[in-house]
């Protein structure tokens, strides 16, 4: 499959053939797409960032595996040695051009780092709470990540704190309580994603989102904060429809904001409707719940197959569901699909209606 850039040069010598640009403006959009492409990860990039990971993970374990051989003085300097090693050498290389190796040993460094902090801290028995590490290791990671600039780094310091969430949600750390302040590490990462020019975090903080909420309502009471979710979501949905360009200028995750919005709409109703499983409420949400699928695939799913393939799986999702409800009374699930069937009909016949109307006609008289 041609990558993005392959299929950007393709068109634009389409369109230097055809005479919509001229010879020296195509071969420049060329140049700045190679120089793009370049600078970007590309598959070499990519499997350096996994020997990375894995050549920390092998270094930590080793350590760990002959830790009480090693004298103390040896240990702190060798876990020094790497991190020092791994963040001076990325970034020497990051000024040669080697974007994807110091990338690499940026996250050698930081695996380092939050290995350092564990096991010196059993070494010299240090009494504290194994989340304060993590949050430790999660602070430290966004640090480096915003003096370097670095774009993994700052997706390796939102998937720490989306660990330290995870871990304190489900009360796997003692004593633990829920973790309200994810909130502003997601916040302040969103803003440090700017500065690191890094779309993979934006994408990752925005299902980091939805995973708070989820588990925040598991925590407390789903039905309310499933209807926030759900209501914030679909707001975010129309926005999408109704300012495209003003969303993506605003968000810039190269159109994927509808995205995002469906599957937060799509957790905040089952939420709901998971606490209104045996009420006269459950249809009503699921009926809400098809008709905002419906709608966005219509206005929205055009130009993202990822989102149709979404609202598909919703879509199927739901039906599934008020079937399994409503199983006990044939007759109401009959009369529910035949009302739904009803509201897409008349809602396809509307929207093909409307459609029709604005497509420009052709100049008459013309040749």
């Amino acid at each position: 499959m041609a990558s993005y850039a392959t299929k950007v040069k393709n068109d634009i010598g389409r369109w230097v053939e055809t005479g919509l640009l001229d010879r020296a403006t195509g071969d420049a959009l060329v140049r700045d797409v190679e120089a793009s492409e370049r600078n970007g990860l590309n598959f070499g990039s990519i499997l350096a960032i996994m020997a990375a990971l894995l050549f920390a993970a092998a270094i930590l374990i080793l350590v760990a595996a002959n830790w009480e051989a090693i004298p103390r003085i040896a240990r702190v300097g060798a876990l020094f040695a790497v991190i020092f090693i791994g963040y001076v050498g990325g970034a020497s290389l990051k000024q040669r051009g080697h974007g994807g190796i110091a990338e690499a040993l940026w996250l050698v460094a930081a695996a380092a780092f939050g290995g350092s902090i564990a096991l010196i801290g059993q070494m010299y028995h240090f009494a504290g709470d194994e989340s304060a590490a993590v949050v430790t290791w999660c602070i430290g990671t966004a640090i480096a990540a915003a003096a370097l600039r670095s774009n993994a780094l700052t997706v390796a310091a939102v998937g720490i704190a989306d660990a330290w969430l995870v871990l304190k949600g489900f009360d796997i750390f003692r004593r633990s309580e829920f973790p309200h302040f994810f909130v502003v590490f997601m916040a302040a990462f969103w803003a440090l994603s700017f500065w690191t020019q890094s779309r993979a975090a934006r994408h990752l903080i925005a299902l980091s989102v939805i995973l708070y909420a989820v588990l925040l309502g598991f925590h407390y009471e789903s039905l309310e904060v499933g209807l926030v979710l759900a209501l914030v979501s679909a707001v975010l949905l129309a926005v999408a429809a109704l300012a495209p360009v003003a969303a993506e200028r605003l968000v810039q995750l190269g159109g994927r904001l509808p995205l995002h919005a469906l599957i937060g709409f799509l957790s905040g109703m089952g939420m709901v409707q998971l606490d209104r499983f045996d009420e006269q409420g459950f249809v009503i949400a699921a009926a809400v719940a098809l008709a905002v699928i419906a709608a966005t695939i219509v206005f929205l799913g055009r130009e993202s197959r990822g989102l149709r393939w979404i609202a598909y799986v919703g879509f199927a999702f739901e039906l599934a569901i008020v079937y399994l409800v409503t199983v006990g009374s044939m007759l109401g699930t009959a009369g529910f699909f035949f009302a739904a069937a009803i509201i897409l009909a008349g809602l396809a016949y509307a929207i093909i209606r409307i459609e029709r109307r604005m497509k420009p006609e052709p100049a008459r008289g013309a040749a």
